[in-house]
């Protein structure tokens, strides 16, 4: 059997073979590390406006209802890394997924189908040119596996900040090689609207989980939603759980 993500929060740095390890946030204390590191990550960093109860923290109102994957150092004991997963039983429990407040998804929230949202995915500068990523996309790939996720859906952000010549080309790059069916668009609540800049080459690099997604197969299924207070455009990403790499999937499944 697979050893449960909170039992893995317990072991000791000795009983850890890895530099990293990856569990479920379970414990008040390892809920608040990765609330703090949001905030450091997109306040600190990025300049958003985060608004919350408590100074320093990024938390809202979806939190409560969510799981939170955190990524550890064990050499250091340090957090450095969080996603937080909201499935259909936290949807219920909340009333809506986050991307809905960014998004119509009329033609994405199928009955019969176990949908996982992968959201406020952050790691720490430090460590972002390495396994911390990776450790995250298994976190969630076990996930997936445990409960029998059908689709992972969320929104991956584009910085404005790269430029409206980046984000034109990055978008064009997109329609024409990830573009969802008309069947499965979703409508921007407050769209971003792209002015026609000059073509840039075909190599236009996504940001890196943008890049992540569409490395797993992930369609994007509309155009961008303009995020004001984090200074980003967002896009619907929709990933058929079928589609994740089987490095990934072979990885769990020889451990159930």
């Amino acid at each position: 059997m697979a050893t449960p993500f909170n039992e893995v929060s317990q072991l000791t740095k000795s009983q850890q073979p890895n530099r990293f390890s990856v569990f479920l946030a379970d414990s008040p204390l390892q809920r608040r590390q990765c609330y703090k590191l949001r905030y450091d990550v997109f306040a600190n960093e990025m300049g958003a406006e985060v608004r919350g109860d408590e100074p320093g923290i990024d938390k809202d109102r979806f939190d409560d209802a969510c799981r939170h994957l955190a990524v550890y150092d064990n050499h250091t004991n340090e957090l450095v890394a969080t996603t937080r997963l909201l499935d259909n039983a936290g949807r219920n429990q909340i009333g809506m997924y986050y991307s809905e407040t960014e998004f119509d998804l009329s033609n994405i929230l199928s009955d019969g189908c176990r949908f996982m949202e992968v959201g406020r995915t952050c790691i720490h500068p430090e460590y972002r040119r390495g396994a911390a990523l990776p450790m995250l996309w298994q976190g969630i790939a076990r996930m997936v596996v445990e409960d029998k996720v059908d689709y992972l859906i969320g929104c991956a952000s584009i910085p404005l900040s790269s430029g409206d010549k980046y984000l034109a080309a990055l978008m064009h790059f997109i329609r024409e090689k990830h573009y969802a069916p008309e069947s499965l668009r979703v409508r921007p609540l407050i769209p971003l609207r792209l002015e026609e800049q000059s073509p840039m080459p075909d190599d236009v690099i996504p940001p890196t989980l943008l890049k992540a997604y569409l490395r797993q197969g992930a369609l994007i299924c509309g155009e961008p939603y303009w995020d004001a207070a984090f200074g980003v455009a967002d896009v619907f990403v929709l990933l058929d759980c079928d589609q994740i790499s089987s490095r990934y999937v072979k990885h769990f499944i020889e451990r159930l």
